[in-house]
C-alpha cells in the first residue's frame, strides 16, 4: 500500500500483532506481510475482491475510500481513491494480472502522478490466502517497481500503512 508518511502510530490490534510478521528491505522497496486472520480463506478472499468490503478495510486509519472500484479477473481493473484526515484525496488505479480464487491475487498498481498524469510510484503486490487451522495465512508481498522524487513519503510510510489496512481488515472480517 502506497500512502503519504504517517506522523502518528497506531497500535495493532491484540490479534494482529500476536500473530503477525514483517520484514521490509534496507532501501524500502520490497515488503513482505505475513498474518493468521481467524476467519476462513473464503471469506478473506471475498474481503478482498469485493469493492463495497475493501471500501471499509483499504487503507491506513483514518483514511476513507470514496470511491472503490474492483474488477477482480485477470486483466481486470482497481482504482481507489484514498482521502486522507485532511480532505486531500490519493488515486490509485491499476490491474489484476492474476487471479486464483481463494488462494492469489496480483495486482499492479500506480499511484502518486505528476502533471502530465504520469505515475511517479509502481509497485506488484502478490497476496496468497492459506488455510491455517480454520484460520487464514494472509501474506502480502509488495515490490516497489518504480520510485520517482517526490515520492519518499509514501515510502516512508509503506508498512505502517498496510499494517494499518490489514489491521482493519482482521476487524472486518472477525
Amino acid at each position: 500500500m502506497t500512502t503519504p508518511n504517517q506522523s502518528s502510530q497506531t497500535p495493532a490490534t491484540p490479534t494482529a500483532t500476536a500473530t503477525a510478521t514483517s520484514t521490509l528491505s534496507p532501501d524500502g522497496r520490497d515488503l513482505v506481510i505475513t498474518r493468521i486472520i481467524d476467519a476462513p480463506r473464503e471469506l478473506v478472499f471475498k474481503a478482498w475482491t469485493d469493492p463495497e468490503q475493501m471500501a471499509q478495510w483499504w487503507g491506513p486509519r483514518m483514511f476513507t475510500n470514496p470511491v472503490c472500484e474492483l474488477d477482480p479477473r485477470p486483466g481486470g481493473a482497481i482504482l481507489i481513491h484514498m482521502r486522507g484526515p485532511d480532505g486531500t484525496v490519493y488515486p490509485m488505479k491499476g490491474t489484476f494480472p492474476e487471479v486464483v480464487p481463494p488462494e492469489r491475487l496480483v495486482m499492479a498498481v500506480r499511484a502518486i502522478e505528476d502533471e502530465q498524469g504520469n505515475s511517479l510510484l509502481e509497485d506488484i503486490t502478490t497476496v496468497t490466502f492459506a488455510e491455517h487451522e480454520g484460520k487464514t495465512r494472509l501474506t502480502v508481498h509488495a515490490i516497489v517497481t518504480k520510485a520517482e522524487s517526490g515520492v519518499e513519503g509514501a515510502l516512508a510510510g509503506m508498512e505502517q500503512g498496510w499494517n494499518e489496512s490489514l489491521d482493519k481488515l482482521t476487524e472486518h472480517v472477525q
